[in-house]
């Protein structure tokens, strides 16, 4: 006997609900407004991964500030890009920037790509920020998909607790069907409100789902809402970590007028010689900071 196709979960019809709870409830972020340019939605873009919308409003405004166009940081160091970094964390992120500045100076014209497959091409930009940038820069209907995107997805559509593991394809599908819901000319503004949905309401923890647009069709709440199977993550600690080693070292070379002596960094890190040594190679081996002849250190650009 042949089997039936199983169609998958049903999509909500009414997915315009979010966008007119968007409507009536999107965040007043500085990289929303008129006249923002791709370049400074694709700045936002790289210094929100990993990182708060709170801790990352203040240094958008300077970087935008300081360098409002590729040509601006492509002219300016790594250096400059790190130093002006502070203390947003993960700062490879920064020479990413820095190097992306270059490439489009060099490769087209000072002007960012609009397609995901040029995005794609630039240093350090990998598939979610390209896809966001295409959306959200320039207006194309192209699902882009982050954890908040993909638990509104699991919740409302599978009728799941918890977001699967990560799966490009799966992701991209399901956010594809979701999409089509509503007239191609809203897509890209219905990716936002999915990602602002996931952040504010529908939330790992503590949803509020008397608060949610999609409520009355969410399959999980028809479920019964299930208890996850996944283990909450844990929070990662920061006090006495690498990472925390490593921004010691840097607060160093960041506060410093070029290259500075090896005894100066041992001071910044005193607790643990050995985990000193391996956050120093780090930073030397992520291109970060470099050696001078004389053993001194520096950001690199600045030796």
């Amino acid at each position: 006997m042949q089997r039936s196709h199983d169609p998958g979960p049903k999509i909500d019809s009414d997915f315009t609900s979010v966008l007119h709870w968007f409507d009536r409830t999107e965040r007043d972020l500085p990289w929303r407004a008129d006249g923002v340019t791709p370049w400074q939605i694709l700045m936002s873009e790289v210094m929100l991964q990993q990182t708060p919308v709170v801790r990352v409003e203040a240094m958008w405004r300077e970087w935008v500030r300081r360098w409002p166009t590729p040509a601006d940081l492509a002219a300016a160091t790594g250096a400059d890009a790190v130093r002006a970094w502070g203390k947003l964390g993960y700062p490879r992120r920064a020479m990413r920037l820095h190097a992306c500045a270059q490439a489009i100076v060099a490769e087209h014209a000072g002007v960012v790509p609009e397609t995901v497959e040029e995005l794609l091409a630039l240093p350090g930009i990998g598939d979610y920020t390209a896809r966001a940038v295409a959306c959200f820069a320039f207006g194309q209907d192209v699902p882009v998909v982050d954890i908040n995107v993909r638990r509104v997805l699991a919740r409302a559509v599978a009728g799941d607790s918890d977001a699967a593991a990560p799966s490009a394809r799966r992701d991209l599908a399901a956010a594809t069907e979701v999409l089509e819901t509503v007239p191609a000319q809203r897509r890209p503004r219905l990716s936002a409100a999915l990602m602002e949905l996931g952040a504010l309401v529908c939330t790992a923890r503590s949803p509020r789902c008397g608060e949610c647009p999609v409520h009355a069709g969410c399959a999980w709440l028809a479920a019964g809402a299930p208890e996850g199977t996944v283990a909450p993550r844990k929070v990662q600690k920061y006090e006495g970590t690498d990472r925390q080693a490593r921004g010691r070292l840097l607060d160093v070379l960041r506060a410093a007028d070029g290259a500075v002596p090896r005894a100066a960094l041992d001071l910044a890190w005193e607790r643990d010689t050995a985990q000193r040594d391996r956050a120093l190679d780090s930073l030397l081996l992520d291109g970060l900071i470099e050696q001078t002849d004389d053993g001194r250190f520096a950001l690199s650009g600045e030796a």
